[in-house]
C-alpha cells in the first residue's frame, strides 16, 4: 500500500498538534504504527489520503450504524444549515429529537450536551446535588470521558480511594471517587459497607467497551441497582457506546435494568458531536434553571447535530429488524475469529454481545480490566498491522471494540474471516 500522502500530513501535524492528533489513540502508536489519514467514507468503507480503501470496523467509534455518508442523514443536515450552523437559542430540533430519546430510551427528561465527557460531567454532578453526598463509584478499565474525576486507576484494593491517572489530576479531584472490579458485585458490596451513608452514585458502563468488548456476568447490572436501591445511592449507565448500538432501548432495555441516570453520545448525533444526559424526572428538575444544579452549553442543541440525529433514530425506529441482523453477524465474524485463532494455533478469546466484539490475545477469560491487561497487545498490534495491508480497517488498540453495522454485508463478514486466518498464521 501506498502511505506518502499520510506520512506526510502526519509529518505536518506533528508540528502543530501533540502527537499528530485531536485525540490520543488515532496516533497508532499502541500498534507502531502511523495514522492513516482519512479523505473520504462511504457505507462501510474508508478512502484515505493515498486512496486505499478499507473495509471499516471502527464506525468512528460507534456513532456510525447506519454506515458512513448515509444520504438521509446527509440530506437532513444539508437542509439544516441552509437556515444557519448555530442560534445560541432554542429550536424545534432539540425538542424533537429529546421527545425521540424519550420515547426509545426509558428517561423522563433530558439535557443535550456536546459530547460524552460533558454528559458525564454533568450527570455525577447532578448525582452528588440529588443526594447531598460526595463519593462516585466507577470500575477499572470503564472509560466515562476525561474529566479530572474519572481519571484514576485502580490501587491495591476495592476499597482504596482513586490515584490520579493523568497527569494534571490532583489528587483532590478524585479524593472521592472509589473504584472497584467490573463484575465483582462483592466487591462494591464491600465498597457500600465501607461507605454506607456517602455514595452518590455507581457510575458503570453497561457493557464494558473500552477495555475491550466485556459483558456484564448475568446479574451484575442487577446487583448494582439492588445495591444502590439498598444505600439510597443512584445508579448511573454510561451509554455513550451501548446508547442505540445494543437496541432502540439502549442497555437498559436490553438488560432490563433501569438506571436512575444515563449519559448518551456519538449515535444520538448521528457522526456529529453531540452528547445528553437524563433520567428520572425528580431528579432532572434539579438542573438549571428549574434547580441548583449548574450546567450550560452554548453550542448545546445545536441545529445540525440534533438533525443528524433525529434522522439517525427514526431510520433505526423505522427498521428495527437492523439489530438482529448485525448482531447476527457480529456473532458470525466473533466465531470466525476464534476459529482461526484456533487453526493458527494462537491463544485467543473473541467476547461478543449485539454488534460488539472483540479480539484478545489470551488463553483466559476476559472478565474484567485486570484479565484484559493479560492479553498479548504485541500480538494484537502485529494483528493490527496484517489486517490494516489487507485492507481490513479494526480499532488501533487491544482494549477498543469492533463495531459492525446496517452497511456491513455477510460478504463483507467472509472477506474479514479470510484476512484474519491470513493475518493470524502470519504473526504466529
Amino acid at each position: 500500500m501506498k502511505t506518502e500522502k499520510s506520512r506526510a500530513l502526519f509529518a505536518r501535524a506533528g508540528r502543530l498538534l501533540p502527537g499528530g492528533v485531536n485525540s490520543p489513540v488515532r496516533a497508532f502508536r499502541s500498534v507502531n504504527l502511523e495514522p492513516r489519514f482519512i479523505a473520504a467514507a462511504s457505507r462501510a468503507e474508508l478512502r484515505d489520503a493515498d486512496g486505499n480503501v478499507y473495509l471499516d470496523y471502527v464506525g468512528s467509534w460507534g456513532p456510525m450504524i447506519l454506515g458512513h455518508a448515509d444520504p438521509d442523514i446527509g440530506e437532513a443536515v444539508i437542509q439544516t444549515v441552509r437556515n444557519g450552523l448555530s442560534f445560541g437559542a432554542p429550536c424545534e430540533l432539540e425538542v424533537r429529537l429529546a421527545e425521540t430519546i424519550v420515547r426509545l430510551a426509558r428517561v423522563e427528561m433530558i439535557r443535550m450536551v456536546n459530547s460524552g465527557t460533558e454528559a458525564v460531567m454533568a450527570a455525577i454532578r447532578l448525582a452528588r446535588g440529588f443526594t447531598g453526598r460526595d463519593k462516585i463509584v466507577k470500575f477499572s478499565g470503564c472509560y466515562h470521558g476525561h474529566a479530572d474525576s474519572m481519571l484514576i486507576q485502580a490501587g491495591s484494593g476495592a476499597l482504596t480511594a482513586g490515584v490520579p491517572d493523568s497527569a494534571g489530576v490532583t489528587r483532590g479531584a478524585v479524593a472521592d471517587t472509589l473504584s472497584a472490579s467490573y463484575n465483582d458485585l462483592a466487591g462494591v458490596e464491600d465498597i457500600f459497607a465501607a461507605h454506607p451513608g456517602g455514595i452518590a452514585a455507581v457510575i458503570v458502563e453497561p457493557v464494558a467497551a473500552n477495555m475491550g468488548v466485556v459483558p456484564p456476568r448475568p446479574g451484575f447490572l442487577q446487583g448494582l441497582r439492588r445495591l444502590c436501591r439498598q444505600y439510597g445511592a443512584l445508579l448511573i449507565f454510561d451509554e455513550v457506546i451501548t446508547g442505540f448500538r445494543l437496541g432502540l432501548g439502549g442497555a437498559q432495555e436490553f438488560f432490563g435494568v433501569q438506571a436512575d441516570l444515563a449519559a448518551y453520545g456519538k449515535i444520538i448525533g448521528g457522526g456529529l458531536p453531540v452528547g445528553a444526559y437524563g433520567g428520572r424526572r425528580d431528579i432532572m428538575r434539579l438542573v438549571a434553571p428549574l434547580g441548583p444544579v449548574y450546567q450550560a452549553g452554548t453550542l448545546s442543541g445545536n441545529p445540525a447535530a440534533m438533525a443528524a440525529g433525529l434522522a439517525q433514530l427514526e431510520k433505526l425506529e423505522r427498521n428495527p429488524d437492523i439489530y438482529p441482523r448485525i448482531g447476527e453477524m457480529a456473532a458470525q465474524l466473533a466465531g470466525d475469529l476464534g476459529l482461526a485463532a484456533e487453526q493458527a494455533g494462537l491463544p485467543a478469546r473473541v467476547n461478543q454481545i449485539g454488534s460488539l466484539c472483540s479480539l484478545f490475545f489470551t488463553d483466559s477469560e476476559v472478565v474484567d480490566f485486570a484479565s484484559a491487561q493479560k492479553a498479548d497487545a504485541g500480538r494484537f498490534a502485529r494483528f493490527f498491522g496484517e489486517m490494516l495491508e489487507r485492507g481490513i480497517y479494526i480499532a488501533p488498540s487491544q482494549f477498543e471494540a469492533m463495531f459492525i453495522g446496517a452497511s456491513h454485508t455477510r460478504e463483507d463478514i467472509i472477506r474479514t474471516a479470510a484476512a484474519a486466518a491470513e493475518s493470524l498464521k502470519a504473526i504466529r
